[in-house]
């Protein structure tokens, strides 16, 4: 058992011995995810494969509500199982492919929330943030490590159906972790404005602005005002017709060195039959051959592939025309509850007419238990003008305690 195993073996030991010892006050509430993963990858270009075999141990408290005020303190630690076989962006193995899931033991989440009647919340520190469907600002998820925030977030719900966000974010802990020197944004001025109203039986409309001022990444500061609309629309029986519709234009912002304005647009038709789901879309971040729209607060592996070819978009911008086909198995037999999962997206450019390529992705999830999840998942992406052929394979269990 290596080093970086044992230092995880105890943090989880201390973490889950802490939180059962107030768990006897009755005056937190306890809680644990772990996560282990297997993750292939094969990268033409690259003279390694790799196989990152990586433990997440995730485990914190809540408070019970006092006056109004409650809190969470979470810790994480990440260790590599076996060898280091592949590039974590912080060990200099720069002949295998990116996995960025670093080693690490940090304090992952640790807020105050004030909620002094229903309609108001004031949430102050470390904090996971996700926005509608993550697009702009997210935590991450998929990541080993998550991406959070230390900032305060103050939420109004004025009147029934409505709500208001307001964000100010001065440290970003990204996903590469304390010793990349992309692993923390110290030092920003980040605000978000988000209002949204529920309309019955129609959906949700959104509108949002965000303006990031990022010092020690200047080319990642920008300002961006957008309008959402997303719901689902009974058709009779079993059928329900789902959409997503959204336009967003980002200009520059503080310090960037680059003058732009560039737009987002999204289409998503789609339609749910019982237990299967068939969605269509069209996602395009303009790009002007200089300078591409960017969305780097975002859970980027969402969107444009789980080959995770375009977490930056490319200077000449992104046009993603997509397929995502999933099913759900109903009842209680032995397969209740597997999901079946497939996308297809072809890419290419905004402007110059490049075509980029083509990426299929498909995943299965199967519950086992109420508290286990088995879940594997794989990406093909096929280049034509942008990057090279990638094959990236997931194997991957999970339990929330």
């Amino acid at each position: 058992m290596n080093q970086a195993v044992c230092r995880t073996a105890l943090t989880l030991a201390a973490l889950l011995a802490s939180t059962a010892a107030l768990a006897e006050t009755q005056a937190v509430t306890p809680y644990a995810d772990i996560r282990y993963r297997l993750e292939l990858v094969d990268q033409d270009g690259l003279a390694e494969q790799a196989a990152a075999s990586t433990l997440r141990v995730r485990a914190g408290v809540k408070t019970a509500e006092w006056h109004g005020l409650s809190a969470v303190v979470e810790g994480e630690a990440i260790a590599v199982l076996g060898e280091t076989s592949y590039n974590d962006t912080v060990n200099g193995k720069t002949a295998y492919p990116v996995v960025a899931d670093p080693s690490d033991i940090s304090l992952n989440q640790a807020y105050l929330r004030w909620r002094p009647k229903a309609e108001l919340e004031l949430v102050g520190g470390r904090q996971a943030v996700n926005f509608d469907n993550q697009r702009w600002i997210g935590s991450v998820g998929w990541r080993q490590n998550d991406q959070t925030l230390d900032a305060v977030r103050v939420t109004a719900k004025p009147a029934r159906g409505a709500s208001l966000d307001y964000l100010y974010a001065w440290r970003v802990n990204r996903v590469f972790g304390p010793d990349s020197p992309q692993g923390i944004w110290r030092d920003t001025d980040i605000h978000g404005v988000r209002a949204a109203y529920a309309i019955k039986d129609v959906g949700t409309l959104s509108a949002y602005g965000y303006w990031l001022e990022v010092p020690s990444q200047p080319s990642s500061s920008s300002r961006t005002v957008g309008v959402r609309m997303a719901g689902e629309l009974p058709v009779g029986g079993e059928g329900t017709f789902l959409y997503a519709v959204e336009y967003a234009r980002q200009h520059d912002h503080g310090a960037n060195p680059r003058r732009f304005a560039l737009d987002y647009w999204l289409v998503e038709p789609g339609v749910k039959i019982g237990p299967a789901s068939l969605k269509a879309g069209y996602e395009r971040l303009e790009g002007n051959g200089t300078v591409g729209l960017q969305t780097p607060l975002a859970t980027l592996h969402a969107f444009n592939g789980w080959a995770d070819k375009f977490l930056s978009t490319p200077a000449s911008g992104l046009r993603d025309f997509y397929l995502d086909a999933a099913y759900k198995v109903p009842g209680k037999g032995p397969l209740a509850g597997l999901t079946l999962r497939a996308v297809w997206h072809e890419y290419g450019s905004t402007t110059g007419g490049i075509a980029y390529g083509r990426e299929w992705n498909a995943l299965a999830s199967y519950p086992l238990g109420k508290r286990f999840t088995l879940t594997a998942k794989l990406a093909r992406y096929e280049a034509d003008g942008f990057a090279t052929d990638t094959t990236k394979l997931w194997f991957q269990i999970e339990t929330k305690l």
